[in-house]
């Protein structure tokens, strides 16, 4: 049953005059009739289809709801989709079709002839199947926050013969980006005999300054073994009327778009203008981040490729230190944001004596300093390792090299290299307190990014194109990934809204500085401004542009007990 999300009367009466509504939540396509070219009945009247939330209800639903639907700009409330059920479960629903063409004919999924799947006893998804965003719970706790479980549907939207795809890769390189291309296209091809498939050249600007190329399982047979990406990318270039003028002049109506979550937010914009103009096209996002920093999402496809590639940048690094008297081997990994790469390559190797990542602040000098470990360190071992995240200590290096803020094509800050900073910083203390030290900097950045994905990544980059496929066809627009071991289709703002850190207050932290046996720099103020950033990141997040007296209003919600 389609379902509206509104407040209580009381207040209702207070946002009257707003002209602020929830968006309906239409039911999915499997549970429509299965005739052939079937159409989709007329939605029942708001008064028939309204679901009244009482002041008691499931809390993360109240909290979502008044983030997403109060005072957004560009009318993002009507993008936000809540369905309640009970005990507290709460859908946070993805984009469809219907939503804005309801008349929509429906049409036998090709799968259900295709040889290779007869012998699957359930291959298509139960339409009320969804993944809980939260796996650990207590005995009382609501059943929380859920996304719609990822798969092939037993009506599709599109006929194979209409469909025309296109493909395009945004942002910096990954391991196991030709893999996800060549599954596109394979997978479009041999499960749903899709025969138009484009490729977009050189990332969003490709969209109007450049010929689609076709594409066939033979011509991207053999990219996988290849790093980088055959499409080419670039940062930036995207104007979102030029981009949707071209897919609606050349007749495309499924676009797939692999990148980070500035190209998510890019697909969150191209999907908006798609719907204003009433187009039928369906947007599937596929994050890419070799950092690992996209939010809801287990991990992004190319990391594990990323942390055992960083391993032989370590192990280099210790045959040097451990080569030289008071040697010091410094490497530095990517990790702008986020220090995953950082964090598992120092744990999965065991011979590094310090790990340094944007979240958890360190100082050079003084007790307890990174100076007075490394001099702790030789003096015991003769040698260390330090492994660094790109975007640690931007702070240290902003106070001694005052430079003005750039930014990148992509709108991110550019970064200074922290790498260098500390090896000169390193060099000078020594020399200071007339310590013999060698020091050898690596850094692998390009070399980790350029390679082809490992076995267990392509695997990966398989089942999320798989997964992309099947949602598209279905007439859905959302991002695709892997929540909590299963795949899911999750609501563009859900992934662009925030970033996905380490927690320096969780078990995992705690197993890298036990293995490090580094200090961990904080001081108790440190400690708790981080247990305060991970409370606060833990409530319903709000999209991109939400404004202060919204974001404001959210957190009275949190003081009150509602999260």
């Amino acid at each position: 049953m389609a379902s509206h999300i509104i407040l209580p009367k009381e207040e209702e009466e207070q946002e009257a005059g707003r002209g602020v509504a929830a968006e309906a939540d239409h039911g999915p396509p499997e549970t429509r009739g299965y005739r052939h070219m079937e159409t989709a009945p007329k939605p029942l009247p708001f008064s028939a289809t309204c679901v009244r939330i009482s002041r008691d209800s499931y809390p993360n639903l109240r909290a979502l709801r008044n983030a997403s639907a109060m005072n957004l700009p560009d009318d993002d409330a009507a993008y936000i989709k809540l369905d309640e059920g009970d005990y507290g479960y709460v859908l946070d629903d993805v984009q469809h079709l219907t939503d804005y063409l309801p008349e929509l004919p429906t049409f036998p999924n090709p799968l259900q002839d295709h040889p290779a799947y007869s012998t699957v006893k359930q291959y298509f998804v139960n339409s009320d199947d969804t993944v809980p965003e939260k796996v650990v719970i207590q005995k009382n706790s609501q059943r929380g926050v859920h996304f719609r479980r990822a798969g092939p549907r037993q009506r599709v939207y599109f006929e194979p013969e209409d469909v025309k795809a296109c493909i395009v890769t945004c942002g910096g390189l990954c391991p196991g980006l030709n893999t996800v291309i060549r599954e596109l296209v394979c997978g479009l091809s041999h499960m749903y005999n899709v025969n138009d498939i484009f490729a977009i050249q050189n990332g969003y600007k490709g969209f109007y300054s450049s010929n689609y190329l076709p594409m066939t399982p033979k011509s991207v047979n053999d990219i996988h073994k290849r790093g980088g990406t055959v499409l080419g990318s670039s940062r930036g270039g995207h104007d979102t009327n030029k981009i949707v003028d071209n897919i609606q002049d050349r007749g495309i109506n499924q676009v797939y778009i692999i990148g980070g979550d500035g190209t998510q937010k890019g697909a969150y914009e191209i999907f908006k203008e798609i719907r204003r103009r009433g187009l039928k096209v369906a947007v599937a996002g596929i994050p890419k981040t070799i950092d690992n920093d996209i939010a809801v999402i287990d991990k992004s496809f190319g990391f594990d490729t990323a942390v055992e590639e960083a391993q032989r940048a370590i192990d280099a690094a210790h045959v040097e230190a451990s080569s030289a008297e008071n040697g010091i081997g410094l490497v530095k990994l990517m990790g702008r944001y986020s220090g995953f790469i950082a964090m598992y390559a120092t744990l999965a190797s065991r011979d590094v004596d310090c790990c340094l990542i944007p979240e958890s602040p360190f100082y050079l000098e003084g007790k307890g300093g990174l100076f007075e470990y490394i001099e702790k360190r030789l003096k015991e071992n003769n040698h260390m390792v330090i492994v660094v995240a790109e975007g640690a200590g931007q702070d240290l290096i902003a106070k001694s090299i005052p430079v003005a803020d750039q930014l990148d094509a992509s709108g991110n800050k550019l970064l200074l290299d922290v790498g260098l900073w500390l090896t000169h910083k390193i060099k000078d203390y020594c020399k200071s307190k007339k310590m013999e030290m060698t020091i050898k900097y690596i850094d692998p950045t390009y070399m980790i990014r350029a390679i082809p994905s490992n076995a267990s990544d392509n695997v990966y980059c398989t089942l999320l194109a798989h997964s992309a496929i099947h949602g598209a066809m279905a007439g859905y627009s959302f991002t695709v990934g892997m929540v909590n071991g299963r795949h899911a289709y999750i609501p563009f703002h859900r992934v662009t809204s925030t970033r996905n850190k380490v927690k320096i207050t969780d078990r995992m932290w705690a197993r890298l500085l036990s293995s490090t046996n580094q200090p961990s720099f904080l001081s108790e103020e440190d400690i708790e401004e981080a247990r305060e950033a991970d409370r606060l990141a833990n409530r319903p997040p709000l999209p991109a542009g939400t404004s202060e007296h919204t974001k404001k209003h959210s957190t009275s919600l949190l003081a009150n007990g509602e999260k």
